[in-house]
């Protein structure tokens, strides 16, 4: 009876073990966002500049220092990727809701992304003289 008892405390141990130790070994998914930048006809815009920011979501915020500001250029199809995995922490909820500026010459366009943890989220922007 005592070695039953041994067992089923060692096998309940070892699962005990294996409930804490499991999640942790979980791999994070990459967290991208790509914005792809079209003129008023559709087509796509290669080397536009593209700048995703965040901006203060209340007003008791507003004049606070931008936290996050990333550039980059679009390529030969008209997309920029912006890489957030290293930003993104497990168990962290959600990341982040960026504003989306794109520039080319003379032209200029602005949006909204909601850049999702662990997924590829997308937007399009249309550039238009301003």
């Amino acid at each position: 009876m005592k070695a039953l008892h041994l067992k089923l405390v060692s096998i309940l141990g070892l699962f005990a073990l294996l409930l804490i130790v499991m999640p942790s070994c979980r791999k994070e998914g990459d967290t991208i966002a790509i914005i792809t930048v079209v003129d008023t006809s559709g087509a796509r815009i290669p080397g536009a500049t593209v700048i995703l920011y965040g901006t203060p979501s209340s007003p008791d915020y507003a004049g606070l220092e931008i936290i996050r500001k990333d550039t980059q250029f679009t390529d030969a199809v008209g997309q920029a990727t912006f890489n957030y995995t290293e930003a993104f922490k497990l168990g962290q909820a959600g990341f982040a809701v960026l504003d989306i500026k794109a520039i080319k010459d003379t032209l200029e366009g602005s949006g909204i992304i909601k850049v999702e943890e662990e997924v590829t989220s997308e937007e399009t922007v249309i550039i238009q003289p301003q």
